[in-house]
């Protein structure tokens, strides 16, 4: 075992480079005022949620959802690049959106379009969050859309 590490860590520090750094953006949404046909469909919102994900360059793992009786949804999923969530609340037109991606490959502003798209909210309040050592936010459009 002992081995197997000596041999492991000179081939981590020879591929592993600076696209890999310990940086991170955290985008979080509340969608006010969605289309209450798409929001019961569960089917179309699934789809929704996966399109916006592949959009923003992630790559899924794997997805997990549960529905709370008639038509809420929690759904997660778990990505190469780390995760993304959705939480419905119908009875409010609203939902929760949260997409968390290591480095600087996946966009957080592709997969908002493609909520908002489905969606159709009358209202975002968004905010990207910028983690290393730190955190720091960076401007998000946050607006009525309509």
């Amino acid at each position: 075992m002992k081995l197997f590490f000596a041999l492991l860590i000179p081939f981590c520090f020879v591929y592993c480079d600076d696209s890999h750094s310990f940086a991170g953006k955290h985008f979080l949404g509340s969608y006010i005022g969605c289309n209450q046909k798409a929001m019961a469909d569960l089917t179309g919102m699934l789809a929704a949620m996966d399109e916006a994900v592949k959009s923003s360059g992630a790559t899924i793992l794997d997805r997990a959802e549960y529905i709370f009786s008639p038509h809420a949804i929690t759904v997660v999923y778990l990505l190469s690049e780390s995760h993304a969530s959705l939480h419905t609340y119908p009875e409010y037109g609203a939902c929760f959106v949260d997409l968390f991606t290591c480095g600087d490959r996946c966009t957080a502003e592709d997969f908002d379009r493609a909520l908002r798209a489905y969606l159709q909210p009358s209202t975002v309040n968004a905010r990207l969050f910028v983690r290393n050592e730190g955190v720091e936010e960076i401007a998000f459009e946050t607006a009525s859309t309509k």
